[in-house]
């Protein structure tokens, strides 16, 4: 293991990619990083990172962030339970550790939506520890190289091979190239999808699915569970300039964020118009807005829009300007596509 591990440090020293978070790897650099990694692609995620900084520079900020303002910068970035975690261990931070992260991992887990990876990932890339960041790149890498028969949708097996690579884990400047070199032959060479590029490998030599040539059989993963379907109708409201929008409960799916008036079901115009009777909104008449579809992780909003100018403003939604939202009201990634067509049609 050590072999591979040296082998896999030159090859990042020699192939390593230039990121913003690289260039100065703080604890809350990393951290914000990594959290915002999490279920997103690298290129979408450096202009965010970018920006966020920009508007919360240091923890202390973050922790004093007013939410709507925090989910505003977090805007179509999605997965919203992860601002929300960052400003709570932000806020925690300060009471606790004087506004400067915990070197320990054991103290780096008791912070909300800090988890193994995440953790480890800190711990060895800003803290330079021997703490690996177990993902589903190294845990592809890894089971690649052992031909590993467990389910790596199993937890038991992703602590395993982290105790497993800890044993050897190098410290210092090297730990935090092994965390990223790891992470990133996973993400370049030993692929997901399609086959892996072996011949662009450092331990290929060392790596038994490539020599029995078995490497489209590893890693073994449980199938993913088909996602739910749920029909919704969206209802774009325009009352003299001013957009109609309700927000979410504080808990659940897209929690705390705005969004569109909503029913449950698939409506048509007579279904809507009988709807806004219900809100007490005075409607001039009820327009199709086309249809969307948004994929969540386990399930599938599948979206009818209509739009309707109204007389006055009515039933139980607030009332802003276009302007009010694109400066300062998060509205979900699930709604852009109907954002998109209302912004044109105004």
């Amino acid at each position: 293991m050590q072999e591979i591990f040296s082998a896999i440090i030159a090859w990042h020293k020699q192939n390593r990619k230039e990121m913003p978070w690289r260039e100065d790897p703080t604890p809350y650099h990393v951290w914000l990083s990594e959290i915002m990694l999490q279920q997103t692609r690298i290129e979408a995620v450096i202009p965010y990172y970018k920006r966020f900084l920009s508007a919360l520079p240091t923890i202390e900020s973050l922790a004093e962030c007013d939410d709507d303002a925090l989910m505003k910068l977090w805007q179509g970035l999605g997965y919203y339970s992860r601002a929300r975690n960052l400003k709570k261990a932000a806020r925690l931070v300060m009471e606790r550790y004087g506004g400067e992260l915990p070197a320990d991992k054991k103290q780096l887990l008791k912070l909300p939506g800090v988890g193994d990876y995440t953790a480890g990932a800190i711990s060895s890339i800003a803290f330079l520890q021997g703490e690996p960041a177990v993902d589903g790149n190294v845990l592809r890498v890894y089971m690649r190289l052992t031909e590993g028969e467990e389910d790596i949708a199993d937890l038991s097996v992703r602590r395993r091979v982290c105790e497993i690579l800890r044993k050897d884990y190098p410290v210092g400047e090297d730990a935090r190239l092994l965390t990223e070199g790891i992470m990133e032959l996973g993400e370049i060479v030993c692929i997901p999808n399609g086959e892996p590029r072996c011949k662009d490998c450092p331990v290929r030599e060392k790596c038994h699915s490539h020599l029995h040539g078995t490497t489209d059989r590893y890693p073994v993963k449980t199938p993913k569970i088909a996602r739910k379907r749920v029909p919704r109708t969206v209802v774009m409201l325009v009352c003299k300039g001013k957009i109609a929008l309700q927000k979410r409960k504080e808990e659940g799916l897209l929690a705390g964020l705005y969004e569109f008036p909503c029913i449950e079901g698939e409506k048509d115009i007579h279904g809507v118009e009988e709807w806004l009777i219900t809100q007490n909104i005075k409607a001039k008449g009820v327009q199709p807005m086309g249809s969307a579809v948004h994929i969540f992780t386990h399930l599938e909003w599948h979206m009818t829009g209509y739009f309707s100018e109204c007389e006055e403003e009515g039933g139980s939604f607030q009332w802003f300007t276009k302007e009010q939202i694109d400066e300062n009201i998060p509205i979900p990634t699930a709604y852009a596509a109907f954002q998109k067509k209302l912004w044109k049609k105004l």
